[in-house]
């Protein structure tokens, strides 16, 4: 979600229950669809709560039965923290770094670049680090090494004394490197969530909820969740061997959920069971302020009211990817493992102003992309390609969210370099994402296990690749043939959930207050989205480069201020600048307006269509 929009739902084709409020294609060329729900349910819900029977419906359409209704709106680890034993190869990890904490070996933490990296890598090293063992982290350059274990790298580790390298976010492809570790002599242990292939790399240890031999039902995780549940093991491990005593208390491993609801909310991990419990109770964590790099962070970005999911993922977020996607890599990790406020300033500082040349690369990027993409006519392929020469790899990843939401097609955006090991020759570095339905981390590996690729990997919604020019072509007509296969018959169908309509004038403090008890939303857990029926634009104009920013009105004294992101030079911000007072049905999600001391409401408006004629 870091640096992510709204995205657009999908259903097959054909099928359908009427379109809500009869918006079968809105402005933004989406059906609105009512988010299912028992009526019934729902009053029974809204009645044992006390709460306004939209929210029990709300509850109901998340397929959440009566009996389960508290522990949704209270999860807890008590209940939900499952025994890490549980996961294939995780005894084995947590008693080999259990023997290296006693014997003060070496170890080095190798984490990815991005914020699950980050998370992963701040959590373990902030739980080693308070143990007194000797660690040291290593993020790898996202230009120079690209993703994941490097056989230099690791030897490199090797040579400064780590005989223990735990990998987080990465390593469950990285078949050549580790084997090269293993020959070396380094206990190489992998915390990691993607998607595993039958063959694994011979490491020490593979903890993965996702490798294919693992029953732990897990699989949702973020790298960060693997990773607490690592902690967990580790801690339980060193308590059984009598390592904590009168001289050396055991760590309070709560205190580091922070960590881990960022990582699980920037991951778009769905929110749901475990990931929910984690994600809250670290919001509670996050609110005591006790992270200098998040406090920090949170300052930078200029938060004001309680950090929440959506914070995490569209405002902090961002800004820890900033330094792995335009800067230097280890920028997020120094933030989050530090406890210097004054150093975690200086960190948040340079995060934020490569925060801004991020965005300011991405939208050359993406202005680019998406004229090649026309010129090239979108027409009926299955997926989406853009490649560029010059184009930064740290940004083609929201490039490639960017274009997927525009054409509501998986899209993969390469980034074209010298391969540096063939004088003449071109490398690309790729990144996709996808649309419910079609599993493109699958697809890519894949493609290299058909020889297409140089590596690649990733999950069912996102995946990273490398390929040589030579094997571009080839490649395009794979993951085109590839796509068309999984794709649901019929195709997809871009839509947005509607969880009910409201009259403007219910748009209130108080019922957002009342919602907020449904959080924390992102996959999994949809925040709620509300339609206003027939208002109309009383006010509109552009701020910043490109929003637009407007005034809605109903009735006598009814207004509310509301604001469309990235919405200029599209037909939904078309329309709220020149609506001509025309009716219109407006569909988005309400949030508190804090602005100056005020506690109104405004809209962060999805989508719209014209009333009249519908």
């Amino acid at each position: 979600m870091a640096g992510a929009s709204a995205v657009p739902e999908h259903s097959e084709a054909g099928a359908e229950a009427p379109a809500f409020l009869g918006v079968a294609t809105s402005l933004s060329g989406r059906r609105w669809r009512q988010r299912s729900g028992d009526d019934r349910l729902g009053l029974a819900i809204a009645q044992r709560l006390g709460v306004p029977e939209v929210v029990g419906r709300i509850i109901a359409g998340r397929g959440i039965p009566v009996d389960a209704v508290e522990q949704f709106l209270n999860p807890t680890l008590r209940g939900l923290l499952p025994d890490p034993s549980c996961l294939k190869d995780m005894d084995r990890a947590a008693t080999r770094i259990a023997e290296a904490v006693i014997a003060g070996e070496p170890i080095a933490i190798f984490g990815d670049y991005d914020v699950d990296g980050a998370t992963s890598s701040a959590l373990l090293a902030r739980f080693l680090g308070g143990l007194d063992a000797d660690i040291r982290c290593y993020i790898p350059d996202r230009r120079l090494e690209g993703y994941g274990p490097n056989a230099p790298a690791l030897l490199k580790l090797r040579d400064q004394g780590a005989r223990v390298i735990i990998t987080v976010d990465c390593g469950t492809t990285a078949h050549e490197p580790l084997r090269a570790a293993a020959d070396a002599g380094i206990a190489v242990i992998v915390i990691d969530h993607h998607a595993a292939e039958p063959a694994l790399p011979p490491a020490f240890a593979i903890v993965n909820p996702n490798r294919l031999d693992d029953d732990s039902g897990l699989g949702t995780l973020a790298a960060v969740g693997v990773a607490f549940l690592l902690v967990v093991a580790v801690n339980r491990a060193l308590r059984q061997a009598g390592f904590y005593g009168a001289h050396r208390r055991e760590p309070d491993l709560l205190q580091w959920l922070d960590l881990v609801a960022l990582g699980t909310v920037c991951d778009v991990v769905p929110l749901t069971g475990l990931n929910r419990a984690l994600v809250a109770q670290g919001i509670k964590v996050m609110a005591q302020r006790r992270n200098a790099g998040l406090v920090a962070l949170a300052d930078s970005a200029a938060v004001a009211e309680r950090i929440d999911a959506y914070h995490l993922g569209y405002l902090l977020g961002p800004r820890v990817n900033a330094g792995g996607r335009v800067g230097k890599s280890d920028l997020g990790t120094r933030l989050l493992g530090t406890d210097d406020p004054g150093e975690a300033a200086e960190i948040a500082g340079i995060l934020e102003a490569l925060n801004t040349e991020r965005r300011e690369i991405e939208a050359q990027v993406l202005a680019e992309a998406v004229a090649q993409v026309e010129d090239g006519g979108a027409g009926t392929a299955s997926i989406v390609l853009a490649s560029g020469r010059e184009w930064h790899p740290g940004v083609i990843g929201i490039v490639a969210s960017r274009l997927k939401e525009r054409y509501d097609r998986p899209a993969c955006v390469i980034a074209w370099e010298p391969d540096p090991a063939r004088p003449g020759q071109l490398i690309g570095k790729g990144s996709g994402r996808s649309v419910p339905g079609v599993d493109l981390g699958a697809a890519v590996i894949a493609a290299r296990q058909t020889g297409l690729l140089i590596g690649g990997g990733g999950h069912r919604m996102a995946a990273g690749f490398t390929v040589a020019q030579e094997h571009y072509d080839a490649f395009a007509a794979f993951l085109e043939s590839r796509v068309r296969d999984l794709a649901p018959a019929g195709g997809v169908v871009p839509e947005i959930g509607i969880d009910g309509a409201l009259a403007l004038g219910a748009a209130t403090p108080e019922l957002i207050a009342t919602l907020s008890g449904l959080g924390p939303f992102g996959a999994g857990n949809a925040e709620p989205r509300f339609v206003l029926p027939r208002v109309r634009v009383a006010k509109a104009d552009i701020v910043g480069s490109a929003h637009v920013r407007c005034f809605l009105v109903a009735g006598p004294g009814e207004r509310l201020k509301a604001i469309a992101f990235r919405a200029v030079g599209t037909p939904l911000g078309d329309a709220l600048l020149a609506s001509s007072g025309a009716a219109l049905h407006i569909a988005g999600h309400l949030r508190l307006d804090l602005w100056q001391g005020r506690s109104g409401v405004q809209m962060l408006i999805d989508d719209a269509a014209f009333a009249a004629g519908i």
